[in-house]
């Protein structure tokens, strides 16, 4: 015969779960009081259990038909598991019982907003709104689906409120961060984080996004002093250590960035993208070995970081490896392969191993995918000159002062191949051109074809132009 036993509160909630669990061994029906079960499925879910927790809320909603607890923690693990239909059918029905309850409007707002239902996810979010004793997290939330529906002005607006009510909340802080950055509305983000850090000068957060604005305005001194900050508030905050080491690489201070990214590995895992930092430092300051050695741990952890191989490349090219250098190349462009760059290492070291038609081929795929790199159309319609191809050098040129028609450099390389070709006249209608672009680097010219040196016709216009 089944006995029926009663299990209220107890001081120990892992007590209700034993008595909970010798139930279910048994067979058996035991009474528990609401404040237990709740304990029951709290600690079910977090041992990350939702089917047991779900169980027990089942069980719980049976015992207390009248408790919409426990049909909203249904409802919270239905909608976990993915049985959306059963969660909202939970949800109506807690909904009947206590319908003052702010969790049933953001459970079903959650729901909604999972479903890309941004109307009914903004309805639901505004009910609970009106009910909830804190807001924040629904604020929060709020912001989200305006930022889902592309809307991060209205997301500022909801962020900002959030904030208000909470000044602690750090998620409000990036969101802001990240939606300022989507708007490239960075002066408004320093404006925002520096009033924020008058009311909180502790908030370590604030301080670290007003570093991120600072350094996405190239404001790189500005943007350390922030990351100081935010570092002595808290000292173990690794992300603020490597943007600040971020930020003396943009000052070419190459030896304190190292010593700053050396500081995040006090504080957390080393990870593939902190030794590629510092391998790059290292690169910068011609360290080579000590370059290749970090490059190597960070495609160690991390054999998609494109970046890393690349790293490895540029040592060995610097110590005219060029060969071995290809290979590395090769391997970054495998993970990356619409990078102009790495397609611009590579034309350049084929052309170092003489290899004049694969330069060619990867040179003219550097100018598809970044027509405005000036020095790549230098280069290519240079491989094109040395093959004596005069006339597809000057096509080459040509194309390139099309894609930056304010680039002075391009126009004097290309009165040199006019020069070289023989077409004077229009060589000294495109200097005219270069001189009125920029007449100080009429050097260029010279520095090409030497000869022109001692031609007086030249001579007078550049004259006209640089006195």
């Amino acid at each position: 015969m089944e006995e029926d036993f009663e299990f209220g509160f107890t001081e120990d909630p892992k007590f209700s779960v034993e008595r909970y669990e010798e139930m279910i061994r048994n067979h058996d029906q035991y009474f528990f009081d609401a404040q237990a079960f709740e304990n029951i499925i709290d600690y079910y879910i977090e041992k990350n259990d939702p089917a047991k927790a779900l169980q027990v809320a089942e069980y719980a909603a049976n015992q207390h038909p009248f408790a919409a607890v426990f049909l909203v923690k249904q409802a919270q693990l239905l909608a976990i598991t993915n049985q959306t239909t059963a969660a909202f059918a939970a949800l109506d029905k807690a909904a009947m019982l206590e319908a003052s309850d702010a969790d049933i409007y953001i459970i079903r707002g959650n729901m909604f907003e999972s479903m890309e239902r941004y109307t009914e996810a903004l309805e639901n979010y505004e009910k609970a709104l009106e009910r909830a004793e804190e807001t924040d997290e629904i604020l929060l939330h709020i912001a989200y689906v305006y930022q889902n529906m592309g809307d991060y002005e209205t997301s500022i607006t909801y962020l900002k409120l959030c904030l208000e009510q909470n000044m602690e909340n750090q998620d409000a802080l990036y969101e802001l961060a990240f939606c300022y950055d989507v708007l490239d509305n960075q002066e408004e983000s320093v404006q925002f984080y520096q009033q924020y850090i008058d009311n909180e000068p502790y908030s370590y957060a604030a301080w670290y996004n007003l570093g991120n604005a600072f350094t996405k305005l190239s404001l790189f001194e500005k943007a350390i002093d922030a990351y100081d900050y935010a570092i002595l508030i808290k000292d173990s905050f690794a992300s603020a250590y490597f943007n600040k080491g971020n930020a003396l690489v943009n000052l070419e201070k190459y030896a304190e960035a190292i010593e700053v990214y050396r500081h995040t590995f006090e504080y957390e895992q080393p990870n593939a993208d902190t030794y590629c930092a510092i391998g790059e430092c290292y690169e910068k300051l011609e360290q080579m070995d000590d370059a290749r050695a970090f490059y190597k741990k960070s495609v160690k952890m991390d054999p998609k970081l494109a970046d890393a191989w690349f790293g490895i490349g540029v040592t060995l090219d610097f110590e005219e490896r060029y060969f071995e250098a290809l290979h590395f190349y090769k391997k970054a462009l495998d993970i990356d392969a619409l990078n102009a760059d790495y397609w611009f290492a590579i034309a350049d070291a084929e052309y170092k191993l003489g290899h004049m038609k694969e330069a060619e081929e990867a040179y003219e795929k550097v100018v598809e995918l970044n027509p405005m790199d000036i020095d790549a159309w230098l280069d290519y319609s240079s491989i094109l000159y040395e093959d004596e191809r005069l006339t597809g050098a000057i096509e080459i040129v040509a194309e390139g002062i099309k894609n930056n028609p304010e680039a002075a450099e391009l126009y004097f390389r290309l009165v040199a191949y006019l020069f070289a070709k023989g077409e004077y006249n229009e060589a000294l209608s495109q200097l005219e051109m270069a001189l009125a672009t920029d007449p100080e680097k009429h050097h260029i010219l010279f520095d090409y074809l030497p000869q022109l040196q001692d031609n007086k016709v030249i001579l007078d216009i550049i004259n006209r132009y640089t006195r």
